[in-house]
């Protein structure tokens, strides 16, 4: 992928793979939240700079494009376009939503033939649609995990409040044709691995370059937001299983730092692409 100014970050794979990070936009998360059982004692230090009066962080939507010899790839859509004035106040909701961000990248949304995402949350699926209502990605294949699809129109109280029920409802059938069950490699190199934990339904997506010298990628998701995530016992109060996210975060992070892998947090505004690196019983973030 060309490096444009609108491209936060790229990097060749190798074997003709490469991918770009885009953030569009950011918003803001209550603090407390974002930490779940963490004592406040803890984590206090490590927002001291970026906590706001309301007790809020400031969460960046981080997407990737991925180009590889069989076709390309985007990863998460962000909050989209289709939001209410109350909502984005709410939120904090600013900056470019993905389909503009992407055209000022050079990027055309007609010719994204997969997009995948970690879960169907509405900071992660809102920008499926445009602000008119057409599809924003004309031609791609939706994939996401069929749980996932399953839970996010559930009637439960707390599912209500976790995602943008009607708007999901408006894409149901796009994304049903994209189902995914178990892991898939939805292009050659480019695979979905359920995890659950953040969410029944959510996955890792795991990029693999070619060549004697390919590097993986791996962007998992909201069980990996930002730097501290990189501490299996450390979850947020918006994981629906939160015992599962710790021991998929152990095994999956265990694989990361031993093959050295690349990683992108989902919703890290500084620096959102490093490496985990063993750290006694546990894992530390280090920024590339």
């Amino acid at each position: 992928m060309p490096v444009h100014s609108a491209i936060h970050w790229a990097a060749d794979l190798g074997g003709g793979t490469t991918v770009g990070l885009l953030q569009a936009g950011t918003f803001r998360s209550d603090a407390g939240a974002l930490f779940g059982p963490v004592p406040r004692i803890l984590w206090d230090r490590l927002v001291t700079d970026e906590i706001d009066h309301e007790h809020r962080l400031l969460q960046a939507l981080n997407c990737l494009v991925v180009e590889t010899p069989a076709g390309r790839v985007l990863i998460e859509t962000g909050i989209g376009e289709r939001v209410t004035d109350k909502v984005r106040q709410m939120r904090g909701y600013l900056g470019t939503p993905i389909a503009p961000a992407l055209e000022a990248a050079g990027v055309e949304g007609g010719s994204i033939d997969i997009v995948a995402m970690s879960h169907l949350h509405f900071d992660h699926a809102g920008g499926l649609l445009r602000a008119d209502g057409s599809r924003a990605f004309p031609r791609a294949r939706i994939v996401a995990q069929r749980a996932e699809w399953e839970i996010a129109l559930d009637d439960n109280s707390r599912i209500v409040a976790s995602y943008d029920q009607p708007e999901i409802r408006l894409v149901r059938d796009w994304g049903a044709a994209g189902w995914a069950e178990g892991e898939v490699e939805i292009l050659p190199g480019v695979s979905v691995v359920p995890t659950g934990g953040h969410s029944r339904g959510h996955q890792a997506i795991v990029v693999r370059g070619g060549g004697a010298s390919g590097r993986t990628l791996a962007f998992f998701g909201d069980l990996c937001m930002r730097p501290w995530s990189a501490n299996p016992r450390w979850v947020t109060a918006f994981d629906d299983f939160p015992l599962h996210s710790v021991e998929v975060k152990g095994e999956l992070f265990a694989r990361a730092a031993a093959e050295g892998w690349l990683v992108v947090l989902s919703h890290e505004p500084v620096h959102p692409v490093g490496r985990l690196v063993a750290d006694r019983d546990r894992y530390r973030f280090e920024p590339a």
